[in-house]
Parts: C-alpha cells; sequence; structure tokens
C-alpha cells in the first residue's frame, strides 16, 4: 500500500474517531436527549447543531477560496443542491422518523459504538428505509 492511501484511510478514521466522540460528548447519542430537545425540553442540543452548521459553512465555503487544493491533495468538488418536492418529502420524512425514535445515523453509529446495542434496531430500520427508497427510486427511473 502506497502513502496516499494509507494518509487517506488514517485521515478518514480520525476524522470519523472525531465526530463519534463529538456525538458522544454531546449526549445526541442517547434518543431521549434528542428527543428532550426536539420538545424542548432541553436546548443543549442547539449548541451542537449550531456549532455543527457553522464550522460545515466556514469549511465548504471558505477553505476553498483560502486554498488552491485540499490539504491532503486532490481537487475541491462542488455539490449541487437543487431545492425541490423531493428533497423537500425526504426532509420531512426525515425529520418524521427522527422525531418518532430520536435517532439520526451517525449518532446511531457512535451509539453503537459506546456499547448501546438498543440503537442497532433503529439502524436497521434506517437501512431498511434506505434500501426501499433505493429501490422506488430506481423504478421511478
Amino acid at each position: 500500500m502506497s502513502a496516499r492511501p494509507l494518509l487517506d484511510s488514517a485521515a478518514t478514521l480520525a476524522s470519523g474517531a472525531l465526530f463519534g466522540f463529538g456525538l458522544a460528548w454531546s449526549t445526541m447519542i442517547r434518543p431521549e436527549s434528542v428527543l428532550n430537545f426536539l420538545t424542548f425540553s432541553d436546548l443543549g442540543l442547539l449548541l451542537v447543531l449550531g456549532s455543527a452548521v457553522g464550522i460545515n459553512l466556514l469549511v465548504y465555503q471558505g477553505l476553498p477560496r483560502l486554498r488552491k487544493t485540499p490539504v491532503l491533495g486532490g481537487e475541491f468538488q462542488t455539490r449541487p443542491f437543487a431545492l425541490d418536492k423531493q428533497s423537500l418529502c425526504g426532509g420531512v420524512l426525515f425529520g418524521i422518523g427522527w422525531g418518532i425514535c430520536g435517532v439520526c445515523p451517525g449518532p446511531a453509529l457512535a451509539g453503537i459504538g459506546a456499547g448501546n446495542g438498543d440503537l442497532l434496531i433503529a439502524l436497521v430500520s434506517i437501512f431498511i428505509g434506505a434500501g426501499l427508497h433505493g429501490l422506488w427510486a430506481s423504478r421511478r427511473q
């Protein structure tokens, strides 16, 4: 294995570990914390949400203006997005599912890594839903 894929793998692993640690530290891996946030009983996760949006905005909008290439090489990619009916419906369905069980895919994975096996049920359901959507979308095309 050459140094480049090894460096990419190490950076991916470090980023994922940092993300998982942040989710665990902010208590987003506990569905009851998320449900308390969504019912406005505890707004502590608002700081987590605001920080995540702010950092993403700085990195994805600012970094390409400051550097010609990413730190580990390659090139910056644009992510086109169209606000259409399908995107809005998907967001609403995602929000309803998140509100019903208090689980989002990232925190579910981090929660399983932290030993919360109950999140496996939610994660399996997320994968089933994603698979069903994939089948539905492929049949539409």
